[in-house]
């Protein structure tokens, strides 16, 4: 590591940002955004309206009946790639016994663990910029017209017409999954360059689907600039920049509107009474961005979005809280990037997001490697429920927020309306994790506890 650090000496970085100091030696951290504004003030900063959302529910609207066709697995949602939302009460008392303190309110699980099609996530934003781009190619080529039934974008017409273009992605795991899956379902060229932390069953079923896949013994960062510089060389390739895509971004929004149906199914309610927190894993930052800005949209002040990073790569956290967004990693601060959590390994943060978000994130917090093993083996016991490390980041959320007095005393969250606060912790990623690799997360976890 270099002496100084964009100009500054780590002592001088310690004296301005003293969370810093817990952050570089890898402790567990909560911070709360100094910088946070109205929902109102902070979404006026993003650049995307509630328009722009509007657009990207209507395209995967539209979608639909081509997706029900392609994945006969979704016929029962009609072709709508959405996932459960369940109430998790006896993880809620396994946790508030293990951190000591009971849980006011109701936590709930978001298993997006389960999202058709690739099983996390990503299946949001990477499968909707894969359609985006297949829209735009086939209106600009004229076969494609407004009212016309998207099925037809799987004739063997088609198929060959896509199959004269390229994608390509750079993941640590998932993403290039969503991306590779649905690319090469509609008949795109498809390439992953996947970094080292991606684990070889997803490298396996991409290959399966037929995708390029090659890989780094390098970091996310790595990847993502191969699959740039693959893209540009090719005029008829188009890359997915996870780094910067305001298309990703949109495709993960909607699933802020879509959460508000299902609060309301359960007759969950959400106001400045009845508060409802967030708690959403972080790597690079577009997922849990664009679902916050989405629940934004819909909630207003009365949702709070909490981001969660491993202690090994706290990325977002370090570029919100210093102000310096992209132009900073984790490695400058001598943090080493190496977690369980590989859907998070991502030592630099957004550059889109990170500017884009720094007014709308409420907090964010770090957590260790062996309390996800711990959290994924006690979901698994009390609830049945499998995710993978990663996906297990956010379930600790509430019991930052209760430590968090000062945070809770700015936002006016007295104990009566914490006592009707509902909790989410959104779990990211884990059905398509073979069976014996899940075995070893659970039995890891279960000789931790």
């Amino acid at each position: 590591m270099n002496n100084e650090i964009q100009g500054k000496s780590m002592s001088e970085w310690v004296k301005d940002f003293p969370v810093l100091d817990d952050l570089r030696h890898e402790k567990e951290t909560t911070w709360f955004n100094s910088r946070l504004q109205s929902a109102q003030e902070g979404i006026a900063h993003v650049g995307l309206t509630i328009k722009d959302v509007d657009d990207a529910a209507d395209r995967l609207k539209r979608f639909a009946p081509l997706i029900m066709d392609l994945f006969p697995s979704i016929k029962t949602s009609e072709g709508i790639i959405e996932s459960p939302l369940v109430a998790v009460p006896d993880q809620s008392k396994a946790l508030g016994e293990r951190y000591g303190h009971s849980l006011p309110g109701q936590l709930w699980a978001k298993l997006d663990s389960e999202l058709p099609i690739s099983g996390s996530i990503k299946a949001r934003g990477g499968i909707y910029e894969v359609l985006k781009h297949a829209e735009d190619l086939a209106i600009e080529a004229g076969l494609l017209e407004p009212g016309d039934d998207y099925r037809k974008l799987a004739t063997p017409k088609m198929k060959k017409f896509f199959g004269q273009y390229k994608i390509a992605v750079g993941s640590t795991g998932n993403l290039g999954l969503s991306i590779g899956i649905m690319s090469a379902a509609l008949g795109f060229d498809a390439s992953v360059h996947m970094s080292a932390d991606a684990r070889q069953w997803k490298k396996d079923k991409l290959r399966a689907n037929g995708v390029h896949v090659f890989e780094y013994q390098s970091d996310y960062s790595v990847a993502v600039a191969s699959g740039r510089k693959e893209a540009e060389a090719d005029q008829k390739a188009y890359f997915v920049d996870d780094e910067n895509s305001s298309t990703l971004f949109l495709g993960y929004a909607v699933a802020g509107r879509r959460l508000a149906g299902q609060l309301q199914t359960y007759d969950v309610r959400v106001n400045a009474d009845n508060p409802l927190f967030v708690y959403l894993p972080c790597g690079v930052g577009g997922s849990p961005g664009g679902v916050a800005f989405g629940l934004k949209t819909v909630f207003g002040d009365d949702v709070h979005c909490i981001f969660a990073e491993p202690t090994h790569c706290p990325s977002m956290f370090l570029g919100t809280y210093t102000g310096l967004h992209d132009k900073i990693c984790v490695q400058d601060f001598g943090i080493d990037n190496v977690t369980a959590a590989d859907g998070l390994a991502c030592g630099r943060p957004s550059r889109f997001v990170g500017k884009a978000m720094e007014h709308l994130v409420d907090g964010f917090f770090t957590i260790d490697d062996d309390e996800l093993f711990r959290i994924e083996a006690n979901l698994h016991d009390k609830a049945g429920i499998d995710i993978e490390p990663s996906a297990a980041a956010g379930f600790v959320g509430p019991w930052r927020i209760l430590a968090g007095n000062e945070y809770r005393q700015k936002m006016n969250l007295d104990d009566v309306s914490m006592a009707h606060a509902t909790h989410i912790a959104w779990c990211t990623g884990g059905s398509m994790v073979p069976k014996d690799e899940m075995a070893g997360y659970i039995s890891k976890g279960e000789s931790l506890l």
